[in-house]
């Protein structure tokens, strides 16, 4: 049996069709000082929805589900199925009111469940970056 760490969730996606929100939880409302000086965050959340053993044990994919695509390990590509069902996503930051971050977009789905929050720093950039042509 493989051992599972625990998270805590921090919060959740809100989508709507107008908008979507990141609800921080009351309890961690405190953490979110400074965070409004950043134009964009790293949003690091929970694929819920693909929260079955049959796609925690996929460990090969077609990327984008584009049949032009080859077969590639899941590691080599940023598929929700995986055998842990970690999303990351760069974010613009809309506004942040009380407990509300309102964001551009997100690939998460309606309620799933956000783990942590980073800031986005311009020096994060990688220069010369090599990826396959499907990734282009």
């Amino acid at each position: 049996m493989k051992p599972y760490l625990k998270v805590y969730p921090v919060g959740k996606i809100k989508r709507t069709d107008e908008n979507t929100v990141i609800e921080i939880f009351d309890e961690y409302k405190d953490a979110l000082l400074g965070l409004d000086e950043f134009s964009h965050i790293i949003v690091i959340y929970w694929f819920h929805k693909n929260d079955v053993p049959e796609k925690r044990n996929q460990l090969q994919v077609i990327p984008r589900h584009n049949p032009d695509n080859p077969l590639t390990g899941v590691f080599a590509c940023r598929s929700p199925v995986r055998p842990n069902l970690i999303g990351m996503s760069v974010c613009k930051i809309i506004s942040i009111k009380e407990n509300i971050i309102n964001i551009d977009s997100i690939d998460a789905f309606d309620d799933s469940m956000v783990l942590d929050l980073k800031p986005f720093f311009p020096n994060d950039k990688i220069k010369n970056v090599k990826v396959p042509e499907w990734a282009k």
